[in-house]
């Protein structure tokens, strides 16, 4: 069954309005999640103990149904173990075995495009049918780390569609006459999907005719017009044949509202710390917050959390049909941090419960 949007237009407050219409129109039954990890740490721990909590929910949300895993990039950021993306990816996809393992993203800019297609042929030709490579153009981390992972590469963000380009020459189709290619990785078309927080790489994915995956997470503000440009620029390619969209978006589910916004201060106090340059370690759930931000910091952080569905099964479910409803979003990718493991492995299984409930409009 595929989707058929039509009437696509901006309300009046500022969301996209979307207008689903057939003749032969059904009710579709559960949205498709995901999980996109950034491997936090406690403070004072390890790398390898917050390693083995993500290899362990990665199981669980597994045998829940969700259908892909990915893991960030991120780089000299106390408090979070995923700068080495690929190396997490294999590590996780061989202690699981049917879920998708992908990036979220790799940061192109960072890296030689033969290197990225080597690492996920490899990937590929280890777990086939199973990887996932989300691009990004961000450093993913502060300029002088930026300087310190391109140095001799010379990359700026601008030259984002021609690094685009000669990435997926190497994971494509072998050429004749090509001098250089990418063993394994040539003819693996691992699938590529661009991420990104603003209009930039949702007009580049709608034109290429590539999967697009937003970020609102960390930039709720650009989600409504990122889906409404993608779709508006999509053009159909090999790829897909019509717009394939993916949010990721905070969710915290607990067993009331209450205790799910008591969970929710861990990622408020990440927020607040990152935005006065420290460490981001997972910090305990408090009662309040009361008391540990400022105004202006409250601002900056509420507005960063602005589209974090939070709450009971039922409210997470309203915010999820809302969403989805907004954007008409293909998929969701959830996005969970909380201090205890537990929390969060209950967190991920109520949201699959309740997006597995959700009626979608749809067409045959």
């Amino acid at each position: 069954m595929t989707r058929v949007l039509r009437d696509c237009a901006l309300s009046s407050q500022g969301r996209i309005a979307f207008r689903l219409i057939s003749s032969n129109e059904v009710m579709e039954k559960g949205i498709a999640v995901s999980v996109l990890d950034l491997v936090g740490m406690r403070a004072e721990e390890s790398a390898g103990s917050a390693i083995a909590r993500s290899v362990n929910l990665a199981q669980h949300v597994e045998r829940l149904g969700y259908k892909r895993y990915w893991l960030a990039e991120h780089h000299s950021i106390p408090g979070l173990a995923c700068s080495a993306t690929p190396v997490l990816i294999g590590h996780v996809a061989a202690a699981t075995r049917t879920i998708r393992l992908g990036s979220g993203g790799v940061m192109l800019p960072n890296h030689a495009p033969l290197v990225v297609a080597e690492q996920f042929g490899t990937l590929e030709a280890l777990y086939p049918g199973r990887i996932d490579l989300g691009l990004g153009r961000a450093p993913g981390g502060d300029a002088q780390t930026m300087r310190a992972l391109q140095r001799g590469l010379r990359h700026r963000g601008d030259d984002f569609p021609e690094l685009l380009d000669e990435l997926r020459g190497y994971l494509g189709p072998e050429k004749p006459g090509r001098a250089v290619r990418a063993i394994p990785g040539q003819g693996s078309n691992v699938p590529i999907t661009l991420l990104g927080s603003s209009g930039f790489s949702s007009q580049l994915a709608g034109m290429l005719g590539l999967p697009f995956a937003f970020a609102a997470h960390f930039a709720p503000e650009f989600l409504y017009a990122a889906a409404e440009l993608y779709r508006k620029q999509f053009r159909p390619s090999e790829v897909l044949r019509s717009p394939y969209f993916m949010v990721a978006v905070q969710v915290i589910a607990a067993e009331t509202d209450a205790a799910a916004r008591r969970l929710f201060t861990t990622p408020q106090q990440r927020f607040l710390r990152l935005i006065r340059d420290q460490p981001v370690e997972l910090l305990p759930p408090v009662n309040s917050m009361e008391g540990l931000w400022q105004d202006r910091e409250r601002a900056a952080v509420e507005s960063k959390l602005s589209a974090a569905i939070v709450g009971s099964n039922a409210t997470v479910k309203a915010g999820l049909e809302k969403l989805v409803g907004d954007t008409a979003a293909n998929e969701v990718i959830v996005v969970t941090d909380t201090y205890e493991h537990a929390d969060r492995i209950e967190s991920y299984r109520r949201v699959a419960g309740v997006a597995a409930t959700i009626e979608l409009k749809a067409v045959a």
